[in-house]
């Protein structure tokens, strides 16, 4: 849902909250698969996602009052990390913005990122309905 507070002196949603946006529905999709900052299995490591990259294309601006969906799916799983694409959506303007994110998983207790566990890719595979 966009809120008042959302807009800037410009009376449109800042960027910001494109971001914003975009973060929530990363967050939800991880929340759903069980991939959160935490021991994974037995392994005693502090292992979670970290966002390494995320970037943003504004299609049209997004004003109060309004709500928003915003799609997203990954596209890629490589050695360490996921490829994330995302889409905000409004019923109002239609396509409002469309944003890819590099997401790491990453052992917070070593600083390092780490193999994306198997776990994580088979419950990825099993949302995205397919073979990565």
């Amino acid at each position: 849902m966009v809120v008042w507070g959302d807009m800037d002196s410009f009376k449109h949603v800042n960027n910001v909250m494109y971001f914003r946006y975009m973060e929530s529905a990363r967050v939800e999709y991880f929340s759903k698969i069980g991939y959160t900052r935490g021991e994974i299995g037995d392994t005693g490591k502090d292992v979670g996602p970290i966002l390494a990259e995320a970037n943003c294309k504004f299609i049209k601006a997004l004003e109060y009052p309004d709500t928003v969906e915003v799609c997203t799916r990954v596209s890629r799983i490589g050695r360490t990390s996921v490829i994330m694409e995302q889409a905000i959506i409004s019923p109002k303007i239609g396509l409002a913005a469309t944003g890819t994110a590099v997401v790491v998983c990453y052992d917070y207790g070593k600083e390092e990122k780490v193999p994306v566990p198997e776990n994580i890719r088979q419950a990825i595979e099993h949302l995205e309905g397919k073979k990565f």
